[in-house]
């Protein structure tokens, strides 16, 4: 929500240009939403955008294969695309799916898909039934720096979302790149007691 003011966490920091907050997990409100981003982001008062990247295949990266249950470099249908904070780049999200299951859908269409990307998914038959995600805090590679403007030291915080269907395939891998010094990440407490 904006910019955080220097030792505000106790210590003496250079204020980030912006700031989103990404919760974990995301409201089911939100999540079932057109575009995430865009909703978190309208509800902290900032001024989202987005752009497509990149649709079409590419090797899959080890976590992503594995992810996806398929052999390392064997190729995915791959969906890139750039969020905007301010018109400042913020994240990088990849949707990657099995080309077995998902090659010649209209998920291999360029641009984004409408109403929703899982609505999309759920219009090929498939039904959600549980996710995962983990966060990994790492120096970025050089085009990710290049794509989010990032300073020298800067890190970034990789979030890899795997979404099963109700038999267990995975149907969904979402990788998403976030410049570090532009994120808070709340986690909140599904169930109704103080369990972590």
């Amino acid at each position: 929500m904006g910019d955080r003011s220097a030792g505000e966490f106790g210590g003496e920091r250079r204020s980030p240009r912006v700031v989103v907050r990404r919760g974990l997990p995301a409201e089911p409100a939100v999540r079932g939403s057109a575009s995430l981003f865009m909703t978190e982001a309208e509800r902290q008062g900032i001024r989202a955008g987005r752009r497509m990247l990149y649709v079409g295949p590419e090797p899959a990266s080890e976590h992503v294969a594995q992810a996806l249950r398929v052999p390392p470099g064997v190729e995915v249908l791959a969906r890139r695309k750039m969020m905007l904070a301010d018109d400042v780049p913020v994240r990088i999200a990849t949707s990657y799916f099995r080309l077995d299951l998902f090659g010649g859908t209209p998920l291999c269409a360029p641009d984004f898909v409408r109403p929703t990307l899982q609505a999309g998914i759920e219009a090929l038959g498939h039904r959600f039934g549980r996710a995962e995600e983990r966060l990994i805090a790492r120096p970025p590679t050089e085009a990710e720096a290049a794509a989010l403007e990032l300073g020298p030291g800067e890190w970034v915080v990789e979030i890899l979302r795997v979404s099963y269907a109700t038999d267990d395939t995975p149907i969904h891998t979402l990788e998403t790149i976030c410049a570090a010094s532009r994120h808070i990440f709340p986690i909140a407490q599904v169930t109704g007691s103080d369990e972590f």
